[in-house]
Order: C-alpha cells, then sequence, then structure tokens
C-alpha cells in the first residue's frame, strides 16, 4: 500500500497544487490528510497562496482517494465545501497486519493515545515540525506542514509497505532527520 500523507495545509492553494504534483507523480493509493486543511487558524499568519476554495476545490478533485481527519483548526462548515469526510478524531488503516493509526495531534499525540501494537505506526501533525522516530515497536511521523512549516521547509510524507519517507514540497527530494 503507497500513501502520500500531509498535514496542515491551512488554506494554501499554492502548497496543494505543489502537493497534487507528487500525487501525479507517485500514484498513491490513498492521500490522508491530517487536518487543519482549509482556515489558517487565529496564531497562524496567512500562508502564502491562501484561498480556502481553490484548495477545496483541488482535493475534491481526488476525493474518492482521500482519507481526512480533523484538526483543531477545522469547523462543520469545512465539510459542506468538501467532497469526503473530514471530521473524525482519527482514522485506522491496515497494511499487510500493521495498524496505521492517522489523527492530527490535538486530541492524540505521540504521547496518548490507543494502545498500538509493535509494528504499528502512529502518523499526527499539529505541530509543524517533521519526526519520523520509533518507541518501544511504534514508529512516530510527523509529515510537518505543507504551507507553514516551522521546522524551516515545506513538507510531507509518503508511506509504501512499511517504510516512511519524508519529502520536500519544492523539491521532492528526500528528507534526512
Amino acid at each position: 500500500m503507497k500513501l502520500i500523507i500531509t498535514s496542515d495545509i491551512h488554506g494554501s492553494a499554492l502548497s496543494t497544487e505543489l502537493l497534487m504534483q507528487h500525487v501525479d507523480k507517485e500514484q498513491p493509493d490513498f492521500i490522508v490528510l491530517l487536518g487543519d486543511l482549509l482556515y489558517h487558524g487565529p496564531r497562524n499568519p496567512l500562508p502564502e497562496g491562501h484561498d480556502p476554495m481553490r484548495v477545496a476545490e483541488l482535493l475534491n478533485a481526488k476525493h474518492e482517494q482521500i482519507i481526512a481527519v480533523r484538526g483543531n483548526c477545522d469547523a462543520e462548515v469545512d465539510q459542506m465545501v468538501l467532497n469526503f469526510p473530514c471530521m473524525g478524531d482519527f482514522a485506522e488503516l491496515d497494511d499487510a497486519g500493521r495498524t496505521l493509526f492517522f489523527t492530527h495531534g490535538h486530541v492524540f499525540s505521540p504521547d496518548k493515545h490507543p494502545e498500538l501494537n509493535a509494528g504499528s505506526f502512529f502518523f499526527s501533525g499539529h505541530t509543524h515540525v517533521k519526526t519520523n522516530e520509533e518507541r518501544n515497536g511504534v514508529t512516530y511521523v510527523n509529515p510537518g506542514s505543507t504551507s507553514l512549516p516551522k521546522d524551516g521547509s515545506k513538507s510531507f510524507a509518503i508511506y509504501e509497505d512499511g517504510h516512511v519517507t519524508l519529502k520536500a514540497l519544492e523539491t521532492g527530494e528526500e528528507i534526512t532527520l
């Protein structure tokens, strides 16, 4: 199974257009959105290319491939313009016996989540800071932010068959932490 995982778009059409170029190139089975899709939030500046309706249009074009969870900046009104469910606090997939747990990070976090077996993956956003680390047999991944990174570079993640790669949004180059 191949996934593109992103978080914290915050209404940036520019970042979403770049992300969709990677989607077209990588051809994932699913696109996982870890919340904060359309609104930038009261503590964030407007991201470059802020255009929430364009973001909705771009995401809706891929609605059949999208798995999404609610971020702390997402609201019921966002669901009115999106053609895929995005109000759940978490989602799960099974990949060859590995649990893939997806959440934004404000309800569940790397330090507060349901029990996960060794070999599982916990994906969350919210902090806008990339991580990819294993603890007690569980891999914790934060793809960073596609629009408002707090660690210097816009990014996303690719999960494929039990392996995660972090990639730079602008170039698609692999990021090593």
